[in-house]
């Protein structure tokens, strides 16, 4: 099981105690925007703030630092696969719709093509 990123443990924390971001901003001394980023993962607490969260969080440092770091290669990574997928997804019913109008495209060739789209959309469906 993939641990959560530091903001997510963060935010769910904070719901699970009843406080926005507004409330938890203002028992840390920061601005809600502060909170929204470190949720967002686009920004940290500052470290010497980190037993204070904690404290406020209701959970002790060391399990609030059991997060993973975001990382960014692979979700762009993976972003990147899905765009892949929805590009040739398009590609196929376009291409079959355009080899269709022109006359030049066997059913059984069209088939297989939108069967290849199709596969290519539906594969985003089972993404992690």
């Amino acid at each position: 099981m993939d641990r959560k990123t530091l903001g997510t443990m963060i935010a769910e924390l904070r719901k699970a105690k009843g406080l926005t971001q507004l409330e938890l901003a203002e028992k840390m001394n920061v601005t809600d925007k502060a909170v929204s980023k470190w949720e967002r993962d686009l920004s940290c607490p500052d470290i010497s703030s980190i037993p204070r969260l904690a404290e406020i969080l209701g959970v002790s440092v060391d399990e609030l630092m059991q997060s993973r770091t975001a990382d960014p290669k692979k979700e762009t990574f993976q972003d990147t696969i899905m765009l892949v997928l929805k590009c040739v997804g398009l590609a196929m019913g376009i291409a079959v719709t355009v080899l269709s109008i022109i006359d030049e495209l066997e059913p059984e060739a069209g088939l297989a093509m939108l069967g290849i789209g199709l596969t290519c959309i539906a594969l985003q469906f089972f993404r992690k």
